[in-house]
């Protein structure tokens, strides 16, 4: 167990825990040596000891650093430490987009269609490496305050030339997100992190899953068999051009589905264009159900009947020479048996007597199986009561009394209903559902209106823009505020129009004002900055700053001798700054590596 304080390779010392999975556990920790926070995954002490786990993880950490691009977490170092094996990672300060649907519910469509544009230019990075990911889902993807998307966790990503694969059959990753062809027990292909992707896209804009179940083996059924239901049938207002998309990720035929993410990404690009909008229904070129099981069935068939007719013919060769030695039976044979017809029917009634008697006990003891057992470990179907108009106390209590369990409760526009109180539950009142399932409430809000808040400012401009967007119906545009103080951050509101306390209804328009932040990267390695004043430049414009600290004698020490963002380019939000610094050679031969 790793604790608060220990240091891994005497150098990332452990500050908390931040994440357990079934095979690492994930430490935010601060890497001493260049003065920063990272996240460091560390293999399971229990399966550190296990040589196919071993392997596995330390392929994770290769396949992983060998990517490189802005929507995925970087890797920096890999290593092993008095027999922990660790993987040092960039760590993001945000919310991952499980977090962000479980505080709103669902997301705008621009919102939607931005954060898959990014997942599937980072996914198609990933692919041209020849790596899956395996295991796409929101928990996976991060969303920092300025709207980057950052994909995290390649812990099953594959190397598709890799000569050392192990449990390509098994079946990996979350249920709810298993492509068809997982589920049936084949392996993972860059096609199968597409159909993850557009259960993905149908959740952020739904709010729900596509297939539910109350156990993984019957979500996973459902994924082969059933049809995947519209996005349009649940949300009316989603162009068909979207909807087109979905279907195309989430083909059960693989033929009919993306080849990979650079193909879903350039159609995600068009989506929302004026001659896409209302393009007609895809129609699937190739069948959805499986051709290779009819196929199957065929040759099978065939085999039965071919054995079939071989075995007849055995038969008929046998009957003819039995008849043959039957014919030949000399009359004092059949006497020396001494076995009249009455002795063969006692005998044969005996064995039928004690034939019925097993087989009857064996038919009381199935029935009691199939029967009894089943309604003794079912669980109790309930009819969900209607708590509708009660206070959101009463309403809790009156479900917990019924048996279930409350979910989160989420705020509904009521014109009818008392503010404060229940205007329905999901699912609906009147319908059954187990004992102890789950149940949320909505409550009302009055009419759509909103009352400007004061604490709009400093929050990030992206993330209240959606919020007023879809719980308000209202029309958010920015506008720079010039006048904005030297503190300001990028993309942080400074003040509102109309202000604080003022009432917006559906359809009104609220500006919010961010500083103009629109500037060049200067020319660091001329030294006119000190290291401090680059750390508060970077955190003015929201740019990320890495340092690296290299030994070399062509520069004098402390001497900033290459910048990655080229002088005079322009500054973009969340963006990375990665400056070298130069360092004095150490005589010690054991330290003569660069550190990065």
């Amino acid at each position: 167990m790793i604790m608060k304080g220990q240091k891994i390779n005497d150098r990332y010392q452990i500050i908390k825990t931040i994440g357990e999975g079934g095979m690492a556990n994930v430490y935010l920790a601060y890497d001493t040596i260049l003065d920063r926070n990272v996240a460091v995954k560390v293999l399971r002490g229990d399966l550190a000891t296990d040589e196919k786990f071993v392997r596995r993880f330390q392929r994770e950490a290769l396949s992983a650093s060998s990517l490189s691009h802005p929507n995925i977490v970087e890797v920096y170092d890999v290593g092993e430490d008095n027999g922990s094996y660790y993987i040092v990672m960039e760590y993001i300060e945000g919310k991952h987009l499980k977090q962000l649907l479980k505080k709103r519910g669902s997301l705008t469509l621009t919102e939607v269609v931005d954060i898959m544009l990014q997942v599937t230019d980072g996914m198609s990075a990933a692919h041209n490496s020849y790596i899956i990911h395996r295991d796409i889902k929101p928990q996976n993807i991060m969303i920092l305050e300025n709207g980057l998307i950052k994909i995290t966790d390649f812990g099953i990503a594959m190397a598709l030339n890799s000569t050392q694969l192990t449990q390509t059959n098994s079946v990996m990753g979350s249920v709810h997100y298993l492509p068809p062809e997982q589920a049936s027990g084949k392996g993972a292909t860059i096609q199968s992190d597409v159909y993850s992707m557009g259960i993905l896209m149908y959740e952020l804009l739904s709010g729900s899953l596509p297939f539910r179940g109350d156990n993984a083996v019957e979500i996973a059924l459902k994924h082969i068999k059933e049809p995947f239901p519209s996005i349009r049938e649940k949300l009316q207002n989603i162009p068909q051009s979207i909807e087109n998309i979905i279907m195309r990720a989430t083909a059960k035929n693989v033929k009919n589905r993306y080849v990979d993410a650079k193909e879903m990404h350039d159609d995600l690009k068009t989506a929302l264009t004026d001659a896409r909008i209302s393009e007609p229904k895809y129609v699937f070129k190739y069948p959805e159900e499986d051709s290779d099981v009819k196929v199957k069935k065929a040759e099978t068939k065939k085999e039965t009947q071919k054995e079939d007719l071989n075995t007849k013919n055995k038969n008929d060769k046998k009957d003819i020479k039995e008849e043959k030695v039957e014919e030949t039976k000399k009359e004092e044979d059949v006497k020396a048996k001494k076995i009249t017809e009455e002795d063969l029917k006692k005998k044969e009634n005996k064995v039928l007597l004690v034939l019925g008697i097993v087989f009857a006990t064996l038919v009381v003891i199935v029935t009691t199986l199939v029967f009894l057992i089943p309604k003794l470990t079912e669980v109790k179907e309930i009819e969900i009561p209607d708590v509708s108009t009660l206070s959101l106390p009463d309403a809790e209590k009156k479900l917990k009394d019924a048996g279930f369990t409350i979910s989160d409760e989420y705020k509904e526009v009521s014109s009818e209903i008392q503010v404060g109180n229940v205007v329905r539950t999901s699912p609906q009142a009147g319908s059954t559902r187990k004992e102890g399932a789950e149940i949320t409430i909505y409550i009302s809000t009055g009419e759509n209106a909103y009352i400007v808040e004061a604490n709009l400012i400093g929050q990030p401009y992206s993330e209240v823009k959606g919020a007023l967007e879809r719980m308000y119906n209202l029309l958010v545009v920015y506008e720079y505020d010039e006048d904005a103080p030297k503190t300001a951050k990028a993309n942080m509101i400074t003040k509102t129009d109309p202000a604080a306390g003022t009432k917006l209804k559906e359809g009104d328009t609220i500006t919010l004002y961010i500083p103009n932040m629109t500037t060049n990267y200067p020319d660091f390695t001329k030294n006119e900055m000190s290291l401090k004043d680059i750390e508060s430049w970077c955190e003015r414009y929201n740019v990320k700053l890495s340092t690296y600290y290299t030994e070399t004698d062509e520069y004098k020490a402390g001497t900033i001798y290459e910048q990655s963002q080229a002088p005079g380019t322009t500054v973009a939000s969340g963006h990375e700054l990665k400056i070298y610094i130069a360092q004095e050679i150490s005589d010690d031969p054991g330290d003569d590596e660069p550190i990065e």
